[in-house]
């Protein structure tokens, strides 16, 4: 950062760690030990939506990795776009898989990176649930390199702050926690979150 920045009061962007997404299975031990929260088996990279042949390629060579998986079940990746126009790209493995579910999330964003499409990556989920069925997403902020929890209450479109709060607490020693809370956006119909 120069002189400049630092007078005009500008900040330097974070690089981009996927790495840090290999902290979700010790976050999980800690989310399962503390709050009950055991891992759904969906997670999904969102990124805003691309057309034509560079897409549709690095999509063709995400499949061809996972594929390669001889331990999965069921399509590599599934595709979906929501409301608002971004694209989802969703893998599901056994709930008590996620540390293939972490190498998946990892692989997608690293070829649409890889690709050239880092630009418009913007976060990854990977769900949890209670024994009383309430949702929480751990959202990976690929362009901050960190990480927020994200629980919607069930046959709502509202947020149980709350909780929320609670579960960054507990991760803070597992995972790079997001500290700026208006980063924390709502993913009303994220994959893993909702199904």
């Amino acid at each position: 950062m120069g002189f400049l920045d630092i007078l005009l009061g500008r900040t330097k962007a974070v690089a981009p760690d996927l790495d840090q997404l290999f902290g979700l299975p010790s976050a999980a031990l800690t989310l399962q030990a503390a709050a009950g929260f055991t891992p759904t088996g969906t997670g999904a990279v969102c990124f805003a939506s691309v057309e034509g042949g560079a897409f549709a390629q690095a999509h063709q060579e995400v499949q061809e990795l996972l594929d390669a998986d001889a331990e999965r079940t069921g399509p590599p990746v599934e595709v979906s776009r929501d409301e608002y126009g971004y694209s989802w790209l969703v893998s599901r493995r056994e709930p008590d898989d996620l540390p293939a579910l972490v190498s998946d999330l990892h692989a997608v964003n690293s070829a649409l990176e890889g690709s050239g499409f880092g630009p418009q990556l913007l976060c990854s989920v990977a769900g949890f649930q209670d024994t009383g069925q309430r949702r929480l997403g751990l959202v990976y902020l690929y362009k901050r390199g960190t990480f927020y929890p994200l629980c919607i209450r069930p046959d709502q479109h509202k947020r149980d702050n709350a909780l929320e709060l609670q579960v960054a607490a507990l991760l803070e020693g597992d995972l790079r926690i997001e500290k700026d809370k208006t980063r924390w956006f709502p993913l009303w119909d994220a994959p893993g979150l909702t199904d």
